[in-house]
């Protein structure tokens, strides 16, 4: 075979190679276009109303004194004031084992003139008590029994409580189901548009669970009553 002859071999060959590779590209590109068409996408939403099972709430007490020798009589002061606080706690109804005990802390303010000579000294001693419990609807309660030993005298600060819900695992499976059930519902009214029937599931992807309190657009500890939610985007397949 002459030059000639074998260079319009080699041409003919590349031509052909070119079209058996276009066609399968091609092919390829209809199979995914097609599998593409034959899905939808979309969103399930679930939303649940729940109540906080934990609450937390501190309340601190200070006493104050003029005189290094008054250090032992305000130690005496702040377990009385302890005590009291404790006792109220009980009456509203938290158990021992609901109520924690800090340590009283002890700070010394000493105040100086311009010769950095002493001219009066502030002997303060802080405690802290706190309420860790189940019984979240008592909290309320306590904190308004509590303006009781203010009216008696006792320096107290009444922290805002903070609500949790910790159940959100035994919500879940039920929570998950209910989406993907609400997003084949929409694929449903899509298809049903379109002229096909929904088919199987092609793929999932499950959002994050979101916990707010109610009525708000963030936070989730203020508030005893909280909305969960959960988004999922689930493929579904189509037939004719």
């Amino acid at each position: 075979m002459d030059n000639k002859s074998s260079g319009l071999v080699f041409s003919a060959l590349l031509v052909a190679s070119g079209i058996a590779s276009a066609g399968y590209f091609i092919s390829e590109t209809l199979y995914k276009s097609r599998v593409a068409l034959n899905t939808a996408v979309v969103k399930g939403l679930a939303e649940r109303k729940v109540t906080a099972d934990k609450a937390f709430w501190s309340i601190s007490y200070t006493v104050t004194g003029s005189k290094s020798d008054d250090i032992a009589q305000l130690y005496r002061d702040s377990e009385s004031d302890q005590k009291k606080i404790v006792e109220l706690l009980k009456q509203v109804g938290f158990s021992s084992g609901e109520i924690k005990l800090g340590v009283i802390n002890y700070v010394k303010e000493e105040f100086r003139d311009e010769n950095q000579k002493l001219v009066d000294e502030k002997h303060v001693l802080v405690g802290e008590v706190e309420v860790q419990t189940n019984n979240v609807q008592l909290v309320s309660q306590g904190r308004a029994k509590l303006n009781t030993l203010i009216a008696q005298g006792l320096d107290l600060k009444n922290y805002a409580p903070t609500y949790h819900f910790t159940k959100l695992n035994d919500i879940k499976p039920e929570m998950l189901k209910e989406a993907t059930t609400n997003a084949r519902l929409a694929a449903n009214e899509f298809a049903t548009n379109a002229g096909v029937k929904v088919g199987g599931i092609r793929s999932a992807v499950q959002g994050g669970f979101v916990i707010r309190d109610i009525g708000e657009n963030y936070g989730d500890t203020r508030k005893i009553e909280k909305n969960v939610r959960v988004v999922t985007n689930v493929t579904f397949l189509l037939t004719d």
